[in-house]
């Protein structure tokens, strides 16, 4: 056995060592990083060079922005108008709460771009109220932490940003195009599971559809709508870039959740500063030691190793495009998601890219891959924020998940093998 072979078992062997034995995930990325590199007999100042490198980007000034512009707007009344407004618009059908929560999630995901912050505002708000009218509790988990899934692909979202930095420069803005058919796709998908759940089980429809009533929820709620026009048509259109509209949106999300709303208090926008930092410092964290971990991984070659040996079990297309599906898949299943785009994506870009997938369709693909195994045990953070939550046990939710899981696969399969459904909106507007 060659000294970069033993260079990549220990790279590789280290870190998820270290996840089963639950060490954080930065510190696994920075150990298994030091333990590589001194095996190499690189000299340790390479760590503090890669950590800056990681962090000196212009385009990654728009990951503490958008974090920033989620907490505010979900923690100063936005919820609440967002379930009113989905509410009169789907919530005359069979099953009508359950479409409601997985528009709300489309709604509200363009708001906070992240399922831990959808699950953790419009669950509390849609699964009591569920209940009450007759849905089971491990349904009405199930449906709000799949369909939070939807803030990930739906624009402005953070992790594309990641995306496109750990990709080598992608459109932000083409990114953030690319998400929206995506999004109702897997919105639809969900919707269809949830009909067809309701007839078998008898759901309660609710009020009966109208106009004027939606009109009037729409005025109310236009307010935080216009956050995510301000971020995807300033980007789309060119007057700002991603970081300058991510600056403009915290602002206005500061004036609509203290002045117009009036759901936070200069209090409140200290504690949502507060939950802000907490949540940036773990993502730049990630950014940094993910950044000398790559730097392992090219001087080993190992994307080119994991290329040869995909390209080696078929060089058919269709099944290179669903190994790359099942591996991210089961990353998602033991991995957060910064992590999963920053270590996978100089690995499987190029393979993705070499059977014909765009770098668009493939980081969209990354984010479903990555939004499923949110919801995903081991290691699922969205499952546990839904259980505790709701107060159901986490098997009861799991088993409620299945036929919610097999939506997401269709979703997902449709994306991979239907490019239109991401390239057609870039293209047309980019």
């Amino acid at each position: 056995m060659d000294a970069n072979t033993i260079a990549v078992i220990i790279l590789l062997g280290s870190f998820f060592a270290m996840i089963l034995l639950r060490v954080p995930i930065a510190y696994a990325v920075g150990l298994s990083t030091v333990f590589c590199l001194m095996y190499m007999g690189k000299p340790l100042t390479t760590i503090p060079q890669q950590l800056v490198k990681g962090m000196w980007s212009f385009s990654l000034m728009a990951v503490p922005f958008f974090i920033t512009m989620g907490c505010l707007m979900g923690s100063g009344g936005i919820s609440e108008k967002l379930v009113a407004l989905a509410n009169s618009a789907v919530g005359w059908m069979r099953g009508g709460l359950g479409m409601v929560n997985v528009v709300d999630s489309y709604f509200f995901g363009g708001i906070s771009g992240s399922a831990a912050a959808d699950t953790a505002s419009l669950g509390s708000i849609l699964i009591p109220m569920m209940v009450d009218q007759g849905y089971d509790a491990d349904f009405s988990t199930a449906l709000t932490i799949a369909s939070s899934v939807e803030g990930i692909l739906v624009p402005p979202s953070h992790n594309m940003v990641l995306y496109a930095t750990a990709a080598g420069g992608i459109s932000v803005g083409s990114l953030f195009m690319a998400g929206y058919i995506p999004g109702g796709v897997l919105a639809l998908s969900l919707a269809v599971g949830t009909y067809i759940i309701a007839i078998k089980r008898n759901y309660p429809k609710g009020e009966k559809f109208s106009i004027k009533g939606l009109l009037k929820q729409l005025k109310t709620s236009i307010w935080a709508l216009a956050c995510i026009l301000i971020v995807v048509v300033g980007v789309v259109m060119g007057l700002f870039t991603a970081t300058e509209s991510a600056a403009v949106a915290v602002i206005y999300s500061l004036f609509v959740a203290v002045y117009v709303y009036k759901g936070l208090n200069w209090k409140g926008v200290w504690n949502a500063l507060n939950e802000c930092v907490s949540t940036l410092s773990i993502v730049l964290i990630l950014i940094a030691t993910s950044t000398g971990f790559g730097y392992c991984l090219t001087l080993l070659h190992v994307p080119d190793i994991a290329a040869r040996a995909i390209m080696s079990v078929s060089s058919n297309p269709i099944i290179i495009a669903l190994l790359i599906n099942l591996i991210l898949l089961v990353l998602g299943m033991v991995m957060d998601m910064a992590p999963i785009i920053l270590i996978s994506t100089p690995i499987l870009l190029p393979i993705a890219q070499s059977v014909g997938i765009d770098p668009i369709t493939y980081g969209i693909m990354l984010m479903l891959n990555c939004g499923i195994g949110l919801l995903t045990p081991p290691v699922g953070s969205v499952l546990f924020i839904g259980s505790a939550v709701s107060k159901v046990p986490m098997e009861k939710v799991v088993k409620a998940m299945l036929p919610f899981y097999l939506c997401m696969i269709v979703a997902l399969l449709l994306i991979t093998f239907i490019p239109q459904i991401t390239l057609w909106l870039p293209g047309l507007f980019m």
